[in-house]
């Protein structure tokens, strides 16, 4: 059994905002960069309480992989919809929900027993360029709106290494129209794989 079956059989998704499928999927390609050693650190843009941040960092001790994981997040929740995100069937998404804490995301982390990410909190928008590693090996970007993933991507993409994976989180989201035309804005030539509504793009 591989290192991420193994983690999936043996944890708990601690959330319904990812799926079996989509958690399995985001971890067989960060495996894949590791496996590679690609440079870089790991970033997540987009945390909530930390479903996917808990199995990442176990699939970097799994491997005894010591590069640093951060992870950025509003804690205020979803922000106000835009203009590019105007769906009829996305109208659950109301600014302020999946609202969490810093310091609800670090409590899963000490009772999972894991060494904490490297956590920024603020939106988007607000971050600079110094917030981001100089280099990147693998990305997933869970913005859910237009603004949020343009915002990301800016931030992450030059610093994006060769072989590197970035994965975009509702790409494929009907609801979510807004991601894919960040995403193709800002990546118009990219070969993009779908799968389980992930976007996922190899550098």
């Amino acid at each position: 059994m591989s290192s991420v079956n193994k983690l999936l059989a043996q944890y708990p998704l601690i959330s319904e905002q990812v799926s079996i499928d989509q958690a399995k999927t985001i971890l067989t390609e960060l495996e894949n960069v590791l496996n590679k050693d690609i440079s870089g650190a790991v970033v997540e843009f987009g945390c909530y309480i930390g479903t996917t941040s808990l199995f990442i960092q176990r699939l970097l001790d799994a491997h005894q992989d010591l590069r640093a994981f951060h992870v950025y997040d509003s804690f205020e929740g979803l922000p106000e919809k835009g203009g590019q995100d105007a769906s009829p069937v996305g109208t659950q998404f109301q600014a302020g929900e999946l609202r969490i804490s810093k310091r609800q995301l670090l409590y899963e982390f000490r009772k999972a027993g894991l060494k904490s990410p490297i956590v920024h909190k603020g939106w988007f928008y607000s971050l600079i360029p110094t917030d981001v590693p100089e280099q990147i090996a693998f990305a997933f970007l869970d913005g859910d709106f237009y603004e949020s993933i343009r915002d990301s991507l800016l931030l992450v993409l030059p610093r994006l290494q060769q072989g590197s994976t970035l994965i975009i989180d509702d790409y494929a989201r009907e609801a979510l129209p807004g991601v894919a035309k960040a995403t193709k804005e800002l990546l118009p030539n990219a070969t993009i794989q779908t799968v389980h509504n992930l976007g996922i793009i190899h550098i």
